[in-house]
């Protein structure tokens, strides 16, 4: 039984709001209702009563089959993106061979594209008839909660303005700092102390348990994507995940630590009319 189901990637996000920065697009948000209930069901799965539901002239040990999909199925999500990917194909969208929950439709004048990440749409394009018309066709067939101007996605905050887009994750930092116990540390400079060489797990004593500094790596990775002044501490420290130390940990309560002073700091997508593709490296 296949149970993977794809999720837009962040390079794909990233791509797509640049050039709906450049080409001055609309960008929406919709979140559709009770998602993995819509999906089709290949095998034969069948299920208890649950409690509290009673069915008369059936015994409590009898089973039910199940016609749809249902939460806590193992392929309940790869179900409902299916179901959506052949709704979007069937008005007209299609799916974009380097990102599977990416869809595109476009003619000379029009260009419209759909992020997927599971149940949350993103919509952006030049068209705002064709925005309307899939939204509308998306809540007759499934019901959806339009959301308006996109704003919040995937923990990101989205900024929109004339000089262009941020993204930053002020509430996901906070919420990491609280988590930790570090909302209250003392700020620092920088996410490093450069004069401490951290190089193999056999430095300071091993942690009771790793799974704390593992758990730690996830996160801040995560905030990598709008964060790229940490990316090289994170990336360093995340080679010690197998058998993390004391010192180890010193060293990711120190980006923690960085990340109290500089919360609101994010990434920014200027107003170019100008749309290039730009690349650069360091070469020592």
């Amino acid at each position: 039984m296949e149970t993977f189901s794809p999720v837009v990637k962040m390079t794909t996000i990233r791509v797509i709001l640049a050039l709906a920065l450049a080409h001055r697009w609309h960008i929406h948000q919709l979140d559709v209702n009770t998602a993995f209930l819509h999906g089709d069901l290949k095998e034969e799965v069948y299920m208890k009563i649950p409690q509290g539901l009673s069915i008369a002239n059936t015994n409590s040990n009898m089973v039910r089959k199940l016609q749809k999909s249902l939460y806590g199925l193992k392929q309940a999500s790869r179900q409902w993106h299916a179901k959506l990917t052949s709704f979007l194909i069937q008005s007209g969208y299609v799916k974009s061979s380097a990102d599977h929950s990416l869809f595109i439709k476009s003619t000379e004048d029009s260009f419209t594209s759909i992020l997927v990440y599971v149940d949350d749409l993103v919509l952006a394009g030049n068209n705002l008839t064709e925005i309307n018309q899939i939204k509308s066709l998306l809540n007759t067939a499934f019901s959806i909660k339009d959301i308006g101007q996109l704003k919040f996605f995937l923990g990101m905050e989205i900024a929109r303005a004339e000089t262009g887009i941020s993204l930053y994750q002020k509430k996901y930092t906070l919420d990491l700092l609280q988590d930790t116990g570090m909302l209250a540390s003392k700020p620092c400079s920088t996410p490093m102390d450069y004069a401490r060489k951290l190089v193999s797990a056999e430095d300071g004593t091993a942690l009771d348990d790793p799974t704390v500094y593992r758990r730690l790596m996830g996160k801040l990775l995560y905030l990598t994507h709008t964060r790229s002044d940490i990316c090289f501490s994170v990336s360093h420290l995340s080679q010690f995940v197998s058998k993390p130390t004391n010192l180890h940990l010193e060293g990711a309560k120190r980006v923690l630590r960085y990340l109290k002073g500089s919360i609101t700091l994010g990434v920014l997508f200027p107003a170019e009319s100008d749309f290039k593709i730009k690349g650069y490296t360091y070469s020592d």
